[in-house]
């Protein structure tokens, strides 16, 4: 366990990382592996991986690599939670497949492991993606996915309180104004956002969760080119609860490296006390 997940910290620095994944699962892993590594030498404390971080590839094919959380042998976790041992760092796995029962599609979920390796939350995605958009692109994530019940997760991280969502949640600032409610003073939106909805909604979303939960938002990113056809926007963001951001992704992989400071976090919510003036 992290002996610091209930103390609260003066600063916490946090990568977003931005991956490529694609169908091959150790490929994906070990790629995540290396940019985890070179974003913990740089002193990154709270890494998060963006959506389909193991796999992205056929929906239909989601479910042979979906994995029951606990199996510390299943391969996904035991990456996982091997970063997080190896660094002394909270891994967020911002969404991979978890098995349902019963036969059912399994969930979307976004798993923390702690400083020592142990799973310590999970977060099964909520809003599912089922759009035509209009370059063609058609997705529906509900074929191929459960939906997680409503139930909003807040976990402890390197002595701040995060809260866990995945990727089309950022369209339903509810979730959020209910993450904020419970202690939230970080926002974690692990995407693969589509190349035509991001490039017009991401930054503007990502900033407005920020500035109207008074919060630090650390999205992580898929980007550029995956099998069967389909193409992420990438941009991975660390945003401050002003909306400034203070860090962002190149493109290709890599992360964005931001430090979440607690004066800050105080500073604002205490010079524009909108969350105390909430009437409905």
């Amino acid at each position: 366990m992290d002996p610091d997940a209930s103390v609260s910290a003066p600063s916490l620095d946090v990568a977003a990382l931005q991956l490529t994944s694609a169908e091959d699962v150790g490929a994906n892993l070990a790629t995540a592996a290396r940019l985890v590594g070179d974003a913990a030498r740089r002193g990154a404390r709270l890494i998060v991986l963006p959506e389909n971080f193991a796999f992205m590839g056929r929906d239909e094919d989601r479910r042979a690599h979906a994995e029951r959380l606990g199996d510390g042998d299943a391969p996904i976790q035991r990456a996982l939670a091997g970063l997080a041992r190896e660094h002394g760092v909270t891994v967020v796995g911002g969404g991979m497949p978890e098995r349902n029962e019963d036969g059912a599609p399994p969930f979307n979920t976004a798993v923390v492991f702690d400083p020592g390796g142990a799973l310590v939350a999970r977060y099964r995605k909520i809003h599912l993606f089922d759009v035509d958009l209009a370059d063609g692109t058609t997705l529906r994530e509900s074929s191929s996915t459960a939906p997680g019940a409503i139930e909003p997760v807040v976990a402890r991280a390197g002595g701040f309180s995060v809260g866990l969502s995945i990727c089309y949640d950022l369209r339903f600032p509810e979730l959020y104004r209910a993450l904020v409610d419970r202690g939230a003073e970080i926002l974690l939106v692990p995407a693969a956002f589509t190349l035509h909805t991001g490039k017009d909604h991401w930054q503007v979303l990502l900033r407005a969760r920020a500035i109207e939960s008074q919060t630090y938002v650390a999205a992580a990113a898929q980007c550029g080119k995956h099998p069967f056809g389909r193409t992420t926007y990438g941009h991975a963001l660390v945003v401050d609860p002003w909306g400034t951001v203070v860090a962002e992704a190149s493109d290709g992989l890599g992360f964005a490296l931001g430090r979440v400071e607690r004066s800050r976090l105080t500073e604002v919510r205490a010079s524009l006390p909108s969350l105390s003036h909430r009437r409905l």
